[in-house]
């Protein structure tokens, strides 16, 4: 399995517009980051965690010519406002993209995408296949992916396991239920935005205690804000086993 982080920054991105912040004016390409996105290649599978304002840029990135499927977490506008650059992907594979979401946010889709939605539909328009998941595992090509229910403030968001690999964003309470379906895994992945208290994600401190309470075999944090600090600062003083992800992060694990 090969997972590659296209995007580990916030909803404004990093830097975000007009900041002069250290971070934002940092050299270093680790403290440049697109909005959270992950690409999972299992086998013969190549899957798409969320589809945000960067999706085209990051797989001209990345180089990701064939897309077999796009999963989202929630709804809001940095983990979907990309969906209509699908489009190349339907006349590359001469086919409809298969969509897997749960069906509050299939109904948040067709308010922001309701072109798409109408009874004739114009040519050009992104072609999709819709799958409805909520808490049940579900399998793409032979392959098991088994949702899990975080918080994010009062939403609920889903994470996702892939055989030992977990990927969370987005969160700031997970039940002691789900937290089972995260321990134990060979790479977890969670949110961490900055280290003041934030209403709807976890901060620095609390990623960490809960990276520790699921003892994972390495943790990375995404989904970061500029006010987290400076990339390598920040991984200087993190634990063994914890690290900040970075845009074009690649890693590998068993399948």
């Amino acid at each position: 399995m090969k997972i590659t982080f296209l995007g580990t920054g916030t909803s404004q991105g990093v830097p975000p517009i007009g900041c002069t912040s250290e971070v934002c004016l940092s050299e270093n390409p680790k403290d440049k980051r697109l909005r959270a996105s992950i690409l999972v290649q299992w086998n013969n599978l190549n899957v798409l965690v969320d589809c945000g304002p960067d999706f085209r840029y990051q797989m001209i990135r990345a180089g990701v010519n064939r897309l077999d499927a796009i999963l989202f977490t929630h709804e809001h506008r940095d983990h979907t406002a990309g969906l209509d650059d699908i489009r190349p992907y339907n006349y590359l594979q001469q086919g409809n993209m298969p969509v897997y979401l749960h069906p509050r946010v299939y109904g948040a889709f067709q308010s922001q995408y309701d072109y798409i939605f109408q009874p004739v539909p114009y040519p050009g328009i992104p072609l999709i296949d819709w799958h409805m998941i909520d808490l049940e595992p579900f399998q793409i090509k032979g392959h098991v992916i088994k949702p899990v229910e975080v918080m994010h403030y009062k939403l609920p968001v889903l994470g996702f396991v892939f055989g030992r690999f977990a990927y969370v964003t987005d969160a700031n309470y997970i039940s002691a239920e789900e937290k089972e379906k995260l321990k134990g895994m060979d790479v977890l992945v969670l949110n961490a935005l900055r280290r003041e208290d934030h209403i709807s994600h976890f901060t620095l401190s609390q990623a960490v205690e809960l990276a520790k309470e699921l003892g994972a075999k390495q943790t990375y944090f995404t989904h970061m804000s500029h006010q987290i600090g400076l990339h390598d600062l920040v991984c200087a003083e993190l634990p063994d086993g914890i690290d900040l992800a970075h845009d074009g992060l690649i890693v590998e694990l068993a399948d």
